[in-house]
């Protein structure tokens, strides 16, 4: 008897550790990041026993009253404060969840051991002992957040339109930065690319933001940050609400990019400069910042696995949404420049099936849905239609004045729909690779980025617009580590951004028909018989073709280089059908200038 007391005893003792070596930290509110803590094996970064490759935690999150299910992966987390302490082993392991309902869930802990486990999808893996088989409850509350921060707006969605929808209801519209591609090459990151003898010339300081860094903002390891935490400080500051970075540009232009402890070990990853990346993202989420995972390029595509969706690049793509798909508001981008469309790949180039292949893996394993995109660099022709799981295009442009922006989104987004599924299409390289957006003392005015690019992309159905920077000018897509070369045209992107924000325009209902514009060249956004969007290049004076209408309609003037309020010109309305003049715009000397033209049923 006293045998079967004693082994009673330590089995009370056992279940009492595993439910002592759980812990929830965050805000237990709707739209935060929930993170669970785990004291699993104790192991590290280059143990013989791979953690990252040979054990798979997941933990399946459900919602009593909905019924809602996510299954989310988790991670190795070395000490559980790598960022801070560099540690490269310990016995931590996490889960990121972002709930989307208030009320109480339910979660359940599955951790599995066996070789290559973290990409097997086998029932005959053995547990991992520790926290598998863990389960729990936690209740969420409502969201105190406002403002800019998507804690108060929740996860942007992918909703089979043309523009993403966050969801508290609202639509979201992006400007901001594509450049410089290797933004992570920062010195204050932890790891070996700093001295590795690849292109260590590039690596970044960022030394120009520490100004924009301010207290109270999040640092790491004793202060270190500050400087790329002000960058993206700064671009909010200028009303932009985007920015884009490779994840891993091993083979590329940088090859200071990648997840991982080395250049050449690519199933062993560098936790404590996962999670200094994971503080500046989360830093982000508060500014209201979409982020924008690029997560190859044209070099690299095949790296992993020769063009195929094996191992290594499995275990890439699970780390990252592990580590970074609680954030809400973002898009994997594939690959930039994909496909088989050089004469000389530096890698095995991804042909369309394993595009597509590659695109129906993240999806499988993406809890949350987020917007999947590509580049082109071959065409998206075998990418579109609803068997596919790509819902949009990150598009770029080949002309230094932007002047393909308008017709290429418009060809995308019609090839689309003409497939049988809406794509959200962004433009996020307008220009070309060699000038694009040059800086503000090479061209203040920015008019070409400005009417062909900026405004081409929106009126033609674009979602947002990302700004790359070409190789042939100062502060470009390598060099760049001051935004405030092109602080004038931030400014601009405001401009156009506060539009379509701040008027009631419900541009998710509008299509693009230039043809009712008299004028050649200049852009129509129309809910017919109700509001009409016209941007005038050049001004003067155009005719609208209301066509049948017979409507009365109020005209309102708006300066796209100015911004500020809408004007009024010398025709305040318009009656009738057919073609009516829309007047001149309101400032004589500026009528030769582009103009926006706001014309609403009365």
């Amino acid at each position: 008897m006293k045998q079967i007391q004693s082994l009673i005893i330590v089995l009370l003792l056992f279940s009492i550790n595993v439910v002592s070596t759980q812990e929830i930290q965050g805000e237990l509110k709707k739209w935060h990041k929930v993170t669970l803590v785990f004291e699993g094996p104790e192991t590290s970064e280059r143990a013989e026993e791979n953690p990252f490759l040979n054990y798979r935690l997941n933990v399946t999150f459900s919602h009593q009253a909905s019924g809602e299910v996510f299954i989310v992966p988790g991670y190795y987390a070395t000490d559980g404060d790598a960022g801070n302490s560099g540690g490269e082993l310990g016995n931590i392991w996490k889960v990121h969840f972002t709930p989307d309902q208030i009320g109480e869930w339910n979660y359940a802990v599955d951790f599995k051991k066996g070789k290559w486990a973290a990409v097997r999808t086998s029932e005959k893996l053995k547990t991992g002992e520790f926290m598998d088989g863990a389960s729990g409850t936690f209740t969420i509350g409502e969201s105190d957040k406002t403002g800019r921060d998507f804690r108060g707006k929740g996860r942007l969605q992918y909703v089979s339109e043309k523009y993403l929808k966050f969801q508290n209801g609202e639509y979201f519209l992006k400007c901001g930065s594509d450049a410089p591609e290797n933004f992570l090459a920062y010195d204050k990151f932890d790891g070996t690319f700093h001295n590795d003898g690849h292109k260590d010339n590039l690596v970044k300081t960022w030394s120009a933001h520490l100004q924009d860094w301010s207290a109270g903002d999040p640092t790491w390891g004793g202060g270190k940050g500050k400087e790329i935490i002000g960058a993206v400080n700064y671009l909010a500051s200028k009303g932009m609400n985007a920015f884009s970075f490779l994840t891993m540009n091993i083979a590329g232009d940088d090859q200071n990019v990648f997840p991982y402890v080395d250049y050449d070990t690519w199933d062993r990853f560098d936790v404590s400069k996962l999670d200094q990346w994971e503080i500046l993202f989360e830093h982000a989420d508060k500014l209201g910042m979409f982020l924008h995972f690029k997560t190859l390029e044209h070099e690299n595509q095949g790296l992993l696995d020769n063009g195929g969706t094996g191992l290594y690049t499995k275990l890439y793509y699970r780390e990252l949404i592990a580590r970074f798909g609680h954030h809400l508001a973002l898009n994997w981008n594939l690959a930039e420049e994909t496909g088989d469309w050089t004469e000389t790949p530096p890698t095995f180039p991804l042909d369309a099936k394993e595009r597509i292949r590659l695109a129906e893996y993240i999806s499988e394993i993406d809890p949350y849905d987020h917007h999947l995109v590509i580049h082109n660099g071959a065409w998206y022709d075998p990418l579109y239609g609803p068997n596919t799981k790509f819902t949009g295009a990150s598009l770029q442009t080949n002309k230094p004045d932007f002047s393909r922006v308008h017709s290429q989104t418009l060809k995308v987004i019609e090839e689309a729909e003409s497939a049988g599924k809406v794509w959200a299409v962004a433009v996020d390289e307008p220009g070309d690779a060699q000038h694009s957006l040059i800086t503000d003392e090479e061209d203040p005015k920015h008019n070409d980025a400005r009417k062909n690019g900026l405004w081409g992309a929106m009126m033609a159905g674009a979602w947002g617009t990302e700004w790359y920077f070409g190789y042939k000018h100062p502060h470009s897509d390598l060099s760049c580590q001051d935004y405030r070369s092109r602080d004038l045209f931030w400014e601009q992107g405001k401009i156009c951004l506060d539009f379509f924000n701040n008027n009631e325009i419900p541009f998710w209902n509008m299509e693009s028909d230039d043809s009712l514009i008299s004028s050649k060249g200049d852009y129509v956004l129309a809910k017919p018989g109700d509001m009409y969007v016209v941007y005038l290049k050049n001004g003067g004076e155009s005719t609208l073709d209301f066509g049948n209408s017979n409507s009365e309609y109020d005209v309102l003037w708006y300066n796209p280089r100015k911004g500020g309020e809408l004007q009024k010109g010398k025709i305040k309305s318009i009656s009738g059908s057919g073609k009516q003049s829309l007047g001149l715009p309101p400032i004589k000397k500026e009528r030769d200038n582009d103009w926006v033209v706001l014309v609403t049923k009365s």
